[in-house]
């Protein structure tokens, strides 16, 4: 760990060493280190989310995940980046607690993910289970080539901040790293949290609605991280689906509607907070806080 002075007034080759164990893209990295100094942790998560969304490329998001086991497996990171491999294991740890029916399904939908996108699966698994991560990698299976490299540059840049936060001493305290955008599902009907519920952050990109973010709720219904720390959507129309039908086919429930599409509009930086309250026969959503 070190501190931000220190990142600011290191050599060149050795702020790129300590930056790469946060993303292996060569192109975020040297422009990260150009940028110095920074003059505060806020300002280096702002710039760190504008290189990796206004500077970096395709290409560039691809060598970032080749800075990642698949999941379940750390051992493939040892020999090419030995220096990630003990967060790497901490961000999967998850894993382990899986039975090994979800660990072989989970293998398995990681080997489809590679064959039909050419890159390996990524997600933040920070506090995921196995079988969490297995709905998510499923859902992920049905995009398309163009759609997916945007959802798995999400996930990849919320590993970056996660990472840069181990990096950096004091960055988790003195910086904001929540999401600008955030929701929450409740189901009325027992009072309790919709646990487990998938949800698609989609925008519109060619005038159609493409997936930007795919999550599930967790334990107490929410989702903190639909977008990572730093990145702020631009002024514009938004929608949240939940997928409802695989939450009450979990729940041996039968519901009226198999979606709730909710449909927002940002206007500008402040937070945004999409509750869904829901029941087998209907929904209803408000601005939260």
């Amino acid at each position: 760990m070190i501190t931000l002075n220190e990142l600011n007034s290191t050599s060149e080759l050795e702020a790129f060493s300590k930056l790469e164990q946060c993303c292996v893209s060569k192109t975020w990295i040297n422009k990260l280190v150009q940028s110095r100094p920074f003059s505060s942790e806020n300002e280096l998560i702002k710039t760190a989310a504008s290189i990796w969304y206004n500077d970096c490329t395709v290409e560039d998001f691809k060598e970032a995940f080749t800075g990642h086991p698949k999941i379940g497996n750390v051992d493939s990171l040892k020999e090419k980046f030995a220096h990630t491999a003990e967060w790497a294991g901490n961000e999967q740890s998850k894993v382990a607690d899986a039975n090994m029916e979800t660990i072989e399904a989970l293998a398995k939908a990681n080997e489809l993910y590679e064959d039909k996108f050419g890159y390996i699966f990524i997600v933040s698994a920070s506090g995921k289970s196995a079988e969490e991560m297995l709905a998510i990698i499923n859902t992920r299976l049905n995009n398309d080539n163009e759609d997916e490299i945007y959802v798995a540059m999400n996930e990849q840049h919320k590993i970056t901040v996660i990472r840069l936060a181990k990096l950096i001493e004091g960055l988790s305290e003195n910086a904001d790293l929540s999401s600008h955008l955030t929701t929450h599902a409740l189901d009325t009907s027992i009072g309790i949290p919709a646990r487990h519920m998938l949800i698609t952050l989609k925008g519109l990109r060619n005038n159609q609605w493409k997936p930007m973010s795919i999550g599930i709720t967790n334990n107490d219904g929410r989702i903190s991280d639909v977008l990572p720390p730093g990145r702020l959507l631009i002024s514009g129309v938004y929608s949240m689906t939940f997928d409802t039908a695989s939450y009450y086919k979990n729940n041996n429930q039968n519901g009226f509607y198999p979606e709730a599409s909710i449909q927002f509009e940002v206007t500008d930086s402040s937070h945004y907070h999409i509750p869904l309250l829901i029941n087998p026969f209907g929904y209803s959503t408000y601005r939260g806080s």
